[in-house]
């Protein structure tokens, strides 16, 4: 029992938009970062450690914003990303064998150059070590397409598990791990907020809620049971921001900003179940 905080995916947009609302959050007397566990999947996984961590979330995205200004690799093709995200989303699909697809795909896509952008994700995390607190963080096998956990206890060092998690198929390669290659948790669920399950309060901040189908979280919320429940997704301002540029660097401040705006509508509904 206790209280989780789940961190959906979204890439640079959705790092900073998630820092926002948990910064604005905290000024309306609710911290999410005192949360039992955290899940964090993708973009989720950064904003997770940095929490977990007990870093100053503010300060970092401030930081990273002054440096970060390179626009993605220009060999990335959005063609290929789109096509596997059709294949994740295609319902008539078997989910595994959709996302050993993807895996294929992904593995065969040709993207080492954007390694070392990958890389800096690691670099920029607060501390090399799995933080005491539990910390989640979510990635897919690309040769079987098992979902993957990683904690503390699991071979991943934390920088290589954060990294996996990151893994978006066809933008950046396929993280090795104990000689297995993994890609992005989203490829699962851009949430897999059912890994909060024995937790009686739960919030769930989806940055990618208005692009991925309802019926994924719906199952996730249902295998909660019981327990009090708020998910947060980005309001209209937010979303004409983002669009579908989630990996934009110049997203860092602006999205940032959108997520505190943001959190005044949904203090007291944070409050609620954080607070009980």
């Amino acid at each position: 029992m206790g209280r989780a905080l789940v961190l959906g995916g979204g890439g640079v947009a959705g790092i900073a938009w998630e820092a926002g609302i948990v910064a604005g959050l905290r000024e309306a007397g609710t911290d999410l970062g005192a949360a039992d566990l955290f899940v964090g999947t993708s973009a989720g996984s950064v904003v997770g450690t940095l929490l977990a961590h007990g870093a100053d979330i503010d300060a970092t995205i401030e930081e990273i914003a002054d440096i970060d200004r390179q626009p993605p690799d220009a060999s990335v093709d959005p063609g290929l990303m789109m096509k596997a995200f059709e294949i994740l989303f295609d319902t008539r699909k078997d989910p595994k064998q959709a996302r050993r697809e993807v895996g294929a795909l992904a593995l065969s896509a040709g993207t080492d150059a954007m390694a070392p952008r990958l890389a800096q994700i690691a670099d920029r995390l607060p501390d090399p070590a799995w933080p005491d607190r539990p910390l989640l963080v979510t990635a897919v096998d690309t040769a079987d397409g098992a979902f993957k956990v990683w904690d503390r206890d699991g071979a991943a060092s934390l920088a290589d598990a954060v990294m996996s998690s990151c893994t978006v198929p066809c933008v950046f390669p396929p993280v090795e791990i104990d000689g297995r290659r993994y890609m992005d948790g989203g490829t699962r669920s851009a949430t897999n907020a059912d890994l909060a399950k024995y937790h009686d309060r739960v919030v769930i901040l989806e940055p990618m809620a208005y692009l991925t189908p309802r019926e994924v979280l719906d199952r996730e919320v249902n295998v909660l049971g019981d327990a009090r429940v708020t998910v947060i997704g980005p309001d209209q301002a937010a979303i004409d921001l983002f669009g579908f540029d989630f990996l934009n660097p110049t997203l860092w401040r602006t999205a940032f900003q959108a997520g505190l705006t943001q959190a005044k509508t949904h203090a007291e509904e944070a409050a609620t179940t954080w607070n009980a």
